[in-house]
């Protein structure tokens, strides 16, 4: 998949990435983050991933290498509750 050049800081997104080949059963593994982009430089990826709904995960700042991206699309905004 080709990476966009520019993605504007404060986009949330989802990006998925390859962690490689699982030893046990021989299957790919992916991990996919959704948060807001803090930066794009094409070649690393600073983003501030959402906190889990359910209370479980805070939010954290992570850096995803552009080399392990395997799919990174935009999402909305996630509800806020009533």
């Amino acid at each position: 998949m080709p990476l966009p050049n520019r993605i504007p800081a404060g986009a949330r997104i989802v990006v998925r990435v390859s962690e490689g080949v699982d030893p046990a059963d021989g299957r790919t593994k992916f991990r996919d983050y959704v948060g807001h982009v803090r930066s794009w430089d094409g070649h690393t990826l600073e983003l501030t991933r959402d906190a889990a709904a359910n209370g479980s995960r805070p939010a954290q700042h992570v850096t995803i290498d552009a080399s392990t991206i395997v799919r990174l699309k935009p999402v909305p905004e996630r509800r806020t509750a009533r």
